[in-house]
């Protein structure tokens, strides 16, 4: 019986790093799609940024 735990330990593991590289692409979509939406209603974020920074 012990083998098998191992086994499905070790599984759960690769699948955490499969499900943490899903999370990460999906945020980054995310943050795609949201800057996109913000450029199509004319709200320019690189400018803003720019400009806060240098004031």
């Amino acid at each position: 019986m012990q083998p098998i735990m191992e086994m499905i330990h070790r599984d759960e593991r690769g699948l955490n790093t499969a499900e943490l590289l899903g999370n990460a692409a999906l945020a980054i979509i995310a943050l795609i799609a949201i800057w996109a939406a913000l450029q199509a209603l004319g709200l320019d974020i690189v400018a803003w940024i720019r400009a806060q920074l240098l004031g």
